[in-house]
């Protein structure tokens, strides 16, 4: 039987990320709840193209990686999928970091020291563990950012300010700014990766036709679990950090939006909800890479293989895992590392989403199950969202960081 960890676990890797947590927080801080509608259409958009992933998966027994490079050739797949390597390394060394902070955060020592520890244990559960392993036990252990939703609750919040944020309004001051962090919150969600883990996911569990309502709830379910927690987070970041003139700067900065609520706890609940998000979203960045290259080229691939089994497979992790560390390494700063891998994000979406709308009315693929005309507005106009965030990303991580 299907389970739903498969949706809390990609929730947690490609929604409540390292990403999600600096963003979401910031915005907060910065715009009190003027960005809620930026974490509702996220949330949206996410649960509307993790379905049709879900879906291609369970009908085509093919993964979104597998299928644009079957449909439109390698030609065209070795474009996105140079790009997602680039971009998935980047963001694999940001949620690297975002683990030794935390870990930072517990100990007081310097990040650094962490960085090779948490490079090993990440390679370790890849190489020994197996893809029941890394959904049940990181979703079982994100349950603890839902922190954020019950600290939005021991604070006086005034729900009705943050309802009025769910709809769209022009900034009162600092629009690039403003404009930068609606769009870092729309790429910390729209990654690439997160849709084809999902599908890889899918096809992993033997995902059928039988499985399509399952699915639908998989995907809704899991992907409201992160944007519940992801207006949480924001919510504590206006009452937390906004309130007191704290604009988020750091992680230590950002964890006082669970000392805040919970005392002294709250820094314990705060890194270990940052390093349970962080080390989800690394299993499932580098995993992706591995799922991305192998489909790509045509080998053997599959987490619940023994290394030997997959050797190439599992040589793409064990070579990332450890250049994203010396990434951390290099140029430090893991928040301002996560910015710009957010912002990378949201350049390279396009060139992901698009193929999927012709993968979704391909009778070959879907037969009965294509896209509704609904389903094709829809995605269209995630298309069109994607393509004006990836022409303006760029230029607001310039002028508006």
């Amino acid at each position: 039987m299907m389970q739903i960890a498969l949706g809390v676990v990609t929730a947690i890797g490609g929604f409540i990320d390292v990403g999600a947590i600096a963003t979401t927080a910031l915005a907060g801080a910065l715009f009190r709840f003027q960005l809620v509608w930026a974490v509702v259409v996220a949330t949206a958009c996410v649960i509307l193209l993790a379905e049709m992933c879900g879906r291609l998966a369970a009908v085509s027994h093919h993964t979104v990686a597998d299928a644009i490079r079957e449909r439109l050739g390698f030609p065209y797949f070795a474009v996105p999928l140079f790009t997602e390597v680039i971009v998935d390394t980047l963001v694999l060394a940001a949620e690297i970091g975002g683990i030794a902070v935390a870990a930072h955060l517990l100990t007081g020592y310097d990040y650094r020291w962490f960085v090779i520890p948490v490079m090993l244990l990440i390679w370790g559960l890849l190489w020994y563990g197996n893809f029941t392993l890394i959904e049940n036990g990181v979703s079982f252990l994100g349950l603890v950012a839902l922190a954020f939703v019950v600290g939005a609750f021991l604070v006086p919040t005034p729900w009705k300010e943050v309802a009025r944020g769910a709809l769209p309004s022009l900034p009162s001051r600092d629009g690039a700014h403003y404009w930068f962090i609606a769009i870092s919150i729309v790429g910390s969600v729209l990654q690439p990766f997160l849709l084809n883990f999902y599908s890889s996911g899918a096809v992993e569990e033997g995902w059928t036709v039988k499985s399509l309502n399952q699915n639908r709830i998989v995907a809704g379910v899991g992907m409201s679990f992160g944007g519940i927690i992801g207006l949480g987070i924001l919510v504590l970041g206006a009452m937390m950090l906004g309130s007191r003139g704290i604009h988020a700067d750091s992680f230590e900065q950002t964890a006082l939006t669970l000392i805040g609520p919970f005392g002294k706890w709250g820094l314990w609940l705060f890194a270990f909800a940052l390093g349970i998000a962080c080390l989800g979203a690394a299993l499932d960045v580098a995993l992706n890479l591995a799922y991305a290259v192998s489909q790509g080229f045509g080998w053997n691939w599959s987490e619940n293989l023994k290394p030997h089994e997959d050797a190439r497979f599992a040589a793409v992790y064990t070579a990332a895992v450890p250049v994203a560390a010396l990434i951390v390494l290099a140029i430090g700063d893991p928040l301002q590392l996560t910015m710009l891998s957010m912002a990378l994000n949201a350049v390279i979406a396009p060139l992901i989403v698009f193929p999927l709308l012709i993968l979704m009315n391909d009778k070959a693929y879907l037969k009965d199950h294509r896209n509704s005309v609904v389903g094709n507005v829809l995605v269209s106009c995630v298309i069109l969202l994607a393509f004006a965030v990836a022409v303006v990303a760029i230029p607001l991580e310039v002028f508006g960081a």
